[in-house]
């Protein structure tokens, strides 16, 4: 599956079959491809926590605060990523610049593992809504929750929706 392809095909799933477990190879697939996202300086200022098993579900239950994420409750495995120190290096820049360049590098790692996971066959859903404290009881992350991604298999039947995007000339300019 090329770039395009993974594009194409990548959607926030909400609709997953319990029952159908994630090969070992392909997590470590996607946890290769996820040590490989480009950050500032190279720092990596992040942790990634796989939780599965009974963490898996206590997670579920820690991104479903007022309604939210029902689907989590088959979700077999969270991807819980957390903030950690810049380097010097990136410390310095982002503090010249007046740039959270973790925030950007967090979001980098997150598209590089759901494109993974796409290129894998599984399905994604990048979760902003969770419980901080839950979270860190739950599995002990070094550093600050930022975003919790579920990761599995599609429901069968869940069917790619059509994509709702702005129209190209909102969202690009040309200067010469």
């Amino acid at each position: 599956m090329n770039f395009s392809d993974i594009a194409k095909n990548r959607q926030s799933c909400r609709s997953y079959d319990a029952s159908r477990a994630v090969e070992t190879e392909k997590i470590a697939s996607i946890l290769s491809s996820a040590r490989l996202a480009p950050s500032a300086c190279n720092s990596q200022p992040y942790r990634i926590t796989l939780c599965k098993g009974e963490a898996a579900r206590q997670v579920a239950k820690a991104v479903q605060g007022m309604g939210m994420n029902k689907f989590a409750d088959d979700v077999p495995l969270f991807l819980v990523l957390s903030e950690m120190p810049y380097s010097a290096t990136a410390a310095l820049g982002a503090r010249v610049k007046h740039n959270d360049y973790r925030s950007i590098d967090i979001g980098i790692l997150a598209a590089y593992i759901t494109a993974e996971a796409t290129a894998q066959g599984l399905g994604t859903c990048i979760l902003g809504w969770f419980d901080d404290a839950a979270i860190r009881r739950i599995c002990s992350p070094e550093g600050a929750v930022r975003l919790v991604i579920s990761l599995g298999y599609a429901s069968e039947g869940d069917k790619l929706r059509e994509k709702k995007r702005k129209d190209p000339d909102e969202l690009i300019s040309v200067v010469e």
